[in-house]
């Protein structure tokens, strides 16, 4: 398999060198060229992703100005993904995010892992057709004063640089090659200062009544004053190079290290209170640059001795999505990728993700034919959605277009989204609102609305969530939609395969039973069909053709009809294996097929038996007692046009069932298949005296519950009606025949 360009040329990629070791001069001009790339086009950070020898990964070589293991996630990435880095070199273009929410609606999970207010730039590495790699950059959010971001051209010359480097380093035979882990780059020489005013800047430190620390890029103390170190619970020498979430048992459990992660990545300060067990509550607040991060630490909570809070106490700017919050989307995440169909999401959205959130109604909308429809609410007055169902998708309304920009929408209050959007009706309890875009691939699929019962400013980290659930929440939803169709379309496709009813046959009662596979497209190749000859004379077959796919139906919808003209005229079981085994080796189609072909003779209570491969019958006596009939093996119809198809003949007194089936209804992982089929002998022989269309539903159901199914199943039931007809067997007006899909 290989990637296609969007000119629809195969690209090439690099070189497959031996794994030798790429050298250490050719390392060190690799990390020049990555911190002039980081230092000319003025960015946080930089990476470099080299594609690895299979021609299909991306793996993480180097970082400078951040550690490489804020990109962990990304350490290996298939070139497939929907990963930035991986699109930037798939489609040979620069991926541009300028902000946390063009980067949550573009990769959602992407956004839910590295959760910082930072953009974004990804350019593939390449000279001429050939693909060598990728370079990402990240520079503090687009709201920073003077964080406008690298200029494109800036980008593109530093990857022509690493191109030409990576190309000539091939032709010198030295090819630079993926190391076994990332590496990260030293930080820059600190900046200088006359070592005589160390001292003094000491002690205008210890002065201070609050404590005060430095954490390098990696968060290792650097310098903690002697307050600071009282604060923490520790001592200045026990606590200096390491780093705090480490070395004090309580710091793992406090949002310092992702905090801390924050607010280097967003290069913005930080402020966030947490508890020193047992009791003190501690004020931190983060002030970040090139080198580190410093830290200021100062009680807070009741006390006399509580210092004023930071000027932005409260809400702080480097913050990263909460853990909690983290594994909140984990959970929708995990729960979004087991929908199946378009019900499961519509559940899972009003049921799960309105409580998660707080809010107080939900509505999810499909675009369907230009047009909105409400496919699922909680909460709302249905009236009031009734203005948005069906409504065109040009329509000026919130839910409608935020599809149009693709950007969702945060309204704080009614007066908000009455400024936005004039005609909108105050409705009671409910004063805030999200109205989120669902888009995937592009394309259209709905829109999700959340109202709030009280006023509600969202943070960027909720809208960063929000935002990153819609991608989640569209993706889900759009699979459920094309699964409904193929479910809907295998169905009817299926339904037109098997026979619409099962004749009047006098004397005969008769069910059928189709279930689909429970995973899969729904569609297969089990087969069945009861013919009237006349009015003491019918047909009943049984098959499976080898496959669970529409190749499998396909032919199936041409073996059924033919065994069906050859019942019609009534061909005995041999005669009519014989000519249908002839007719799949002409076609050739590549497949085998197994069946069961009973003649059933009324007027003389008898029935000759054959069959191709395909499982014993059970047959059940009047007098209750069930066993699995011996026939003499026939080979597989489509192997051997010259094969014979010996026959068996069995009474059939009235009260008799003859039960026909595939063998989905008996197979069960770790359990022989006689002994299976045994087991069907005994349900039977257990069930209780009913008609055929009571019988055939307590098998289904009893197959469905005592085991996980992975094949198609088929069953057709025929009971000889008793003389007396005093309700042991009542002679129904019609044999009956169902497709049960659930």
């Amino acid at each position: 398999m290989c990637a296609m360009r969007e000119d629809g040329a195969v690209p090439r990629y690099g070189p497959r060198p031996s794994p030798a070791a790429t050298g250490p001069a050719r390392r060190a001009e690799l990390d020049r060229l990555l911190e002039s790339a980081v230092r000319d086009t003025g960015v946080l950070a930089g990476a470099v992703f080299l594609l690895a020898p299979d021609g299909q990964t991306l793996r993480l070589e180097v970082t400078a100005g951040l550690p490489a293991e804020y990109l962990t996630p990304w350490s290996r990435v298939a070139l497939s993904s929907p990963v930035a880095v991986a699109e930037a070199l798939r489609r040979r273009r620069l991926v541009w995010l300028s902000d946390p929410e063009e980067f949550a609606r573009r990769y959602p999970r992407t956004a839910i892992a590295l959760p910082y207010h930072c953009a974004a730039a990804a350019a593939p590495i390449v000279t001429g057709t050939t693909a060598w790699g990728t370079l990402l950059l990240l520079w503090p959010g687009t709201d920073i004063a003077g964080a406008a971001g690298p200029g494109p051209d800036r980008v593109a010359a530093a990857c022509r640089r690493l191109g030409r480097f990576l190309h000539d380093a091939v032709g010198t035979g030295d090819a630079v090659r993926p190391g076994p882990a990332p590496r990260t780059l030293p930080r820059p020489p600190a900046r200088s200062r006359d070592p005589a005013g160390a001292p003094a800047a000491a002690d205008l430190v210890e002065r201070l009544p609050e404590g005060n620390c430095s954490l390098d890029l990696e968060g290792t103390f650097t310098y903690v004053s002697a307050t600071a170190a009282t604060l923490l619970g520790g001592s200045v020498r026990d606590l200096t190079g390491t780093r705090p979430w480490r070395s004090l048992p309580w710091c793992a459990d406090s949002p310092l290290k992702e905090c801390f992660r924050g607010a280097l990545v967003s290069r913005r300060p930080a402020y966030f209170t947490a508890l020193r067990p047992p009791d003190h509550w501690l004020a931190f607040q983060l002030y970040p640059d090139a080198s580190g991060v410093s830290l200021r630490i100062s009680p807070a909570g009741p006390g006399p001795a509580a210092p004023a809070g930071p000027a932005r106490a409260g809400r702080f700017l480097g913050e990263s999505i909460p853990l909690g919050e983290v594994y909140q989307v984990l959970h929708l995440a995990a729960a979004l990728s087991e929908a199946v169909g378009v019900r499961d999401v519509v559940d899972l959205i009003t049921e799960e993700m309105l409580p998660a959130f707080g809010a107080r109604t939900v509505a999810l909308l499909a675009a369907e034919d230009g047009r909105m429809r409400v496919i699922g609410r909680r909460g709302y007055d249905p009236g009031l959605l009734e203005l948005f169902d069906g409504a065109p998708l040009t329509c000026l309304a919130p839910p409608v277009r935020v599809l149009a920009t693709g950007r969702p929408a945060f309204f704080a209050t009614f007066e908000e989204l009455s400024r936005a959007y004039p005609p909108a009706v105050r409705q009671e309890n409910l004063h805030a609102w999200v109205f989120l875009p669902l888009i995937t691939s592009g394309r259209p699929v709905g829109s999700c609305v959340f109202a709030f019962d009280r006023p509600h400013t969202f943070s960027e980290q909720e809208r960063v969530v929000f935002t990153a659930l819609a991608g989640l929440v569209a993706q889900a939803l759009e699979r459920a939609r094309l699964y409904d169709a193929s479910k809907e379309l295998a169905q009817t496709l299926q339904a037109a395969l098997l026979p619409d009813s099962l004749p009047d046959v006098p004397g005969l009662d008769a069910a059928a039973r189709y279930l689909p596979a429970a995973r899969g497209m729904d569609i297969g190749g089990d087969f069945y069909d009861l013919v009237r000859v006349d009015d003491t004379t019918a047909a009943a077959f049984i098959g499976d053709v080898q496959g669970h796919n529409v190749t499998a139906a396909a032919l199936m919808g041409r073996i059924r009809p033919s065994l069906r003209s050859h019942a019609a005229t009534g061909t005995t079981p041999a005669q009519a294996l014989t000519q249908a085994n002839r007719q799949l080796v002409d076609l050739d189609a590549g497949r085998f097929v197994s069946c069961l072909y009973a003649h059933l003779d009324l007027a003389r209570n008898r029935a000759v038996l054959a069959t191709a491969g395909h499982p014993p019958p059970v047959l059940r006596r009047p007098d209750g007692h069930a066993e699995v009939l011996s026939l003499p093996p026939g080979l597989l119809l489509g192997i051997d046009p010259d094969t014979d198809y010996p026959v068996t003949e069995i009474p059939l007194t009235p009260g008799t069932v003859l039960a026909l089936y595939t063998d989905g209804l008996v197979e069960t992982p770790g359990v022989d298949l006689d002994d299976a089929m045994s087991g069907l002998a005994t349900q039977l022989a257990r069930a209780r005296f009913q008609p055929m269309e009571g019988l055939a539903t307590a098998l289904i159901d009893h197959a469905r519950w005592t085991a996980p199914r992975t094949d198609d199943i088929a069953l057709l039931l025929i009971g000889l009606a008793t003389a007396d007809q005093d309700g042991a067997m009542p002679l129904p007006a019609r044999g009956s025949r169902a497709i049960d899909d659930r």
